[in-house]
């Protein structure tokens, strides 16, 4: 910020993105460090290339006032990207009441011991795209074989994330999935337990055969098929 005796200049340079063939701005703000009314006029080295708004006004006691200026677009850059143009701020004492239309030349004519305040503003180019910072492993001597590793461990992890995200919808079944396994199961179930009645009916049978027979013991025929069917009633109940 630079200081006068009436008003209060930030910032103490302009700065402009530089870019060929387009229009850049910046802006800059005059406070009014007095309980007084303060004139000020904007001027610059080079008019033809700058646009000021407000180049002129009134900044009342303890406010303050934006100026904006835009440099029209360039069709070269200067020699290293140096430029020469400055600008002058004038401000004096105004009478109370004064307003922008108020505001000529004469007032800031040095005669009559009246006090004008100036000071200077240079203009610096800065890159319109400046260049993304440095990593800061390679800046303290990391290794960049490690970086280049975990990059890598990191892009050959992402088809597998893609992967799984793709096969993740396909293990979910739909409703109309869920309802057809739901009545397939119900129909597997209702077929075993029809299975299992109708092997209880021939197992009946054969007990009615045995108990029939006048044999001093079962043979060994009958002895093996009721073991048979037992094993396979106990193979459909664990199932259903």
């Amino acid at each position: 910020m630079t200081t006068g005796e009436f008003i209060n200049i930030y910032p103490t340079e302009l700065k402009f993105p530089f870019e060929l063939r387009k229009q850049s701005t910046c802006s800059m703000q005059l406070s009014n460090k007095t309980d007084q009314y303060i004139s000020f006029k904007v001027k610059t080295t080079n008019p033809k290339k700058y646009c000021v708004r407000p180049n002129a006004g009134v900044v009342l006691p303890g406010s303050s006032c934006n100026v904006t200026v835009t440099m029209q677009a360039q069709k070269e850059a200067p020699p290293d990207m140096q430029c020469k143009d400055k600008f002058l701020i004038q401000s004096t004492i105004a009478p109370s009441g004064t307003t922008n239309k108020d505001i000529t030349p004469e007032i800031f004519n040095k005669e009559d011991g009246k006090i004008i305040d100036e000071f200077k503003l240079r203009v610096v180019y800065v890159p319109a795209n400046p260049p993304s910072p440095v990593p800061e492993g390679s800046e303290e001597g990391g290794s960049p074989r490690t970086s280049l590793t975990e990059d890598d461990s990191k892009s050959s992890s992402l088809p597998e994330a893609v992967s799984r995200s793709l096969e993740e919808p396909k293990a979910k079944s739909s409703p109309s999935e869920a309802w057809s396994l739901i009545s397939r199961l119900t129909e597997e179930k209702a077929s075993a337990l029809q299975q299992n009645q109708k092997l209880r009916q021939e197992l009946e049978l054969v007990r009615k055969e045995i108990s029939k027979s006048n044999a001093g013991g079962f043979s060994m025929l009958f002895v093996v098929l009721i073991g048979l069917i037992a094993l396979l009633v106990g193979y459909l109940i664990k199932n259903t």
